[in-house]
Order: structure tokens, then sequence, then C-alpha cells
């Protein structure tokens, strides 16, 4: 199940229209023609080679993350957007962080083809994206598997190959997003697009965690240190709960919060109805399908609610 991103482009194969299928090395995703988005002062930074590549990589501590074809790790940006995709760095930005662009095919090693598409630039160029996201590189990485800008200013993140920020920030940093997801409906999302979903053998008055040990690998649950921002969900729905092993557990609606280890990219719902005790969370905090939700106004960033003491009763998944 894909979720519906409202890209500039959409990447297609030549040989099977719009069918999307997992990269392999040396495989090419084309980047179909955009409109141009109008002219601006970067002209020195239009020379865009006509291909380009992406390879998922490990860097250092960082794990495995995009780099270019020379190896250079690539980077996201906070204040971008990526639905719609929208870069917010031009001028001085984009002379320290230079815009990956391409004229034309991308090389993928070990990169989901169907999150690779693009956006044109205030001067027309066309940037590179992953999963919405548009990329770049850092002037102050000299050497390949440099990752010298990862956590400039608190706002540039090595990008993964699913298009997230890379490193432990990503743990601490938690969103909760009204969305669509296909064949589900509404849905609530996590940072990083990924589907979330309850389980009726939790319970939600008291909040209470039920999965546990090896339910816990197979269903990550959302955990959280501090404060959760919301878009498109009402605060007085956010909550938290605290779990067996100590950490804390966000909730929506009372219901703990969960990710599915086998969706592998944002948008997926594998984990809908599985044993028929997990179920999609809809921003309402309801089990998908037994409402008709709407969305609420954007709520602004909010702390957790107070936490209670988790349940180390048995469960099945």
């Amino acid at each position: 199940m894909l979720r519906r991103f409202r890209t500039g482009v959409i990447v297609v194969s030549a040989a099977a229209g719009l069918t999307l299928l997992s990269a392999c090395s040396g495989t090419t995703a084309r980047l179909a023609p955009v409109p141009s988005g109008g002219t601006g002062g970067q002209g020195e930074l239009a020379a865009a080679a006509t291909a380009v590549k992406l390879a998922a990589t490990n860097v250092g501590e960082l794990g495995k993350v995009l780099t270019d074809g020379d190896g250079h790790t690539l980077y996201r940006f906070d204040k971008d957007t990526a639905k719609p995709p929208k870069s917010a760095c031009v001028d001085d930005c984009a002379k320290a962080w230079p815009p990956l662009l391409s004229k034309g095919d991308v090389q993928l090693d070990g990169v989901d083809k169907s999150l690779v598409g693009s956006v044109t630039r205030d001067d027309g160029t066309e940037q590179v994206t992953v999963n919405g996201w548009p990329l770049y590189t850092y002037a102050k990485d000299t050497t390949p598997g440099d990752a010298t800008g990862q956590g400039v200013n608190g706002t540039w993140f090595a990008a993964t190959p699913q298009g997230s920020k890379a490193g432990k920030s990503t743990s601490d940093s938690v969103k909760l997003s009204a969305d669509e997801v296909d064949g589900v409906g509404a849905a609530v999302v996590d940072q990083d697009g990924f589907t979330l979903y309850l389980f009726t053998k939790d319970s939600k008055k008291p909040s209470k965690s039920t999965c546990d040990g090896d339910c816990a690998k197979l269903w990550p649950p959302v955990l959280t240190k501090g404060d959760v921002a919301l878009d498109g969900i009402a605060a007085k729905l956010l909550g938290s709960v605290k779990r067996a092993d100590g950490t804390t557990q966000a909730t929506l609606g009372g219901w703990p919060l969960y990710r599915y280890s086998k969706d592998t990219a944002p948008g997926q719902a594998k984990g809908m109805g599985v044993k028929g005790t997990w179920f999609v969370i809809e921003p309402n905090g309801c089990k998908s399908g037994t409402t008709t939700s709407t969305r609420t106004a954007p709520a602004k960033p909010t702390t957790s609610a107070p936490v209670t003491s988790a349940s180390s009763d048995p469960y099945s998944y």
C-alpha cells in the first residue's frame, strides 16, 4: 500500500510503467520533466551532471545513509518540506550546502526507485529528492565518508535511504501526523511517514502496553523522551505510558502506539488486521474502520501526558 505523495515528479520505469520495484545495484531511475519554478540568482549552481548516483552506504556511527557517486554523504534540511517537495536553501545557503542536481537518469544502488523524484528549484534547476526531501552535499565534507554536516544548527541531518534523518536524533524527536494511507484511509504516521498501530490486547483506560520481548521486536513501540509534535491531531488525545522496561511509550486516545517492522517504506500498512488484534490507528485515537474520522486543525507541539505503569501481562502477536 502506497501513500499519496504529492511530489513534483513521478519516477517511472521504462520497462514497467508505474510498477514499483525495489532497486538493485546498477539500476537507474529516470526523472520525469518538471515545470520550471522560475529563475533565481544561483546560475553558478546550475551545472549539474546529466546523471548522478544515489547509493546506500555505511558511514561511521550513522549507519546506512545516502551518498553520491563520489561517496560524499547526502543531507536533508529541516526547513525544507517533503509534501510538497520544496527547497528552502538558496543563495549563500546553497553554496555551503550544494543541492544534488540532475538533468537525467539517477543511478541507484540499494535505494528504492519508487522513493526517488525531483523538485524544480527557484533557479529552474532540478534537485533530486528521496521520499520528497531535497538532497544536498556539504561543502566542508572534503573526503568520501565524511559526515561533518550531521546535526549542524539542529536542522541538517544525513539522509537515510528512506529519506528519514540518520542518527540518534530521530529516536528523540517524535512527531505524529494525520494522513491518508491507500486502502486504509485516515491514519496516524510518525516523523518518518511510517504508519502507526494499536494493539487490542492493550488497554486504553488506563493506558497499558502488553507487547514486550519478541512482540516488541516485531511491533516496535513509539518511544519518547520529551515533547511530541502534532500535526492535524488534537493535543488532548496525546499521552504516554511507562513500559515494563522503564521506557516511555506515546499513546493516542489512551492506546499505546507501535510501528510494524514489516512496513519497510512510508505509506505501507502491512500490519492492518494482523491476528485480528493489530489495527491502524486513526487521528481521532480510534481503531481504523470503526468511525468516520475527519482531520482536526493542526495542533501545537506538546509534552506527553503523565505516565502510568505498564503491564507485563502475557501477549500474543
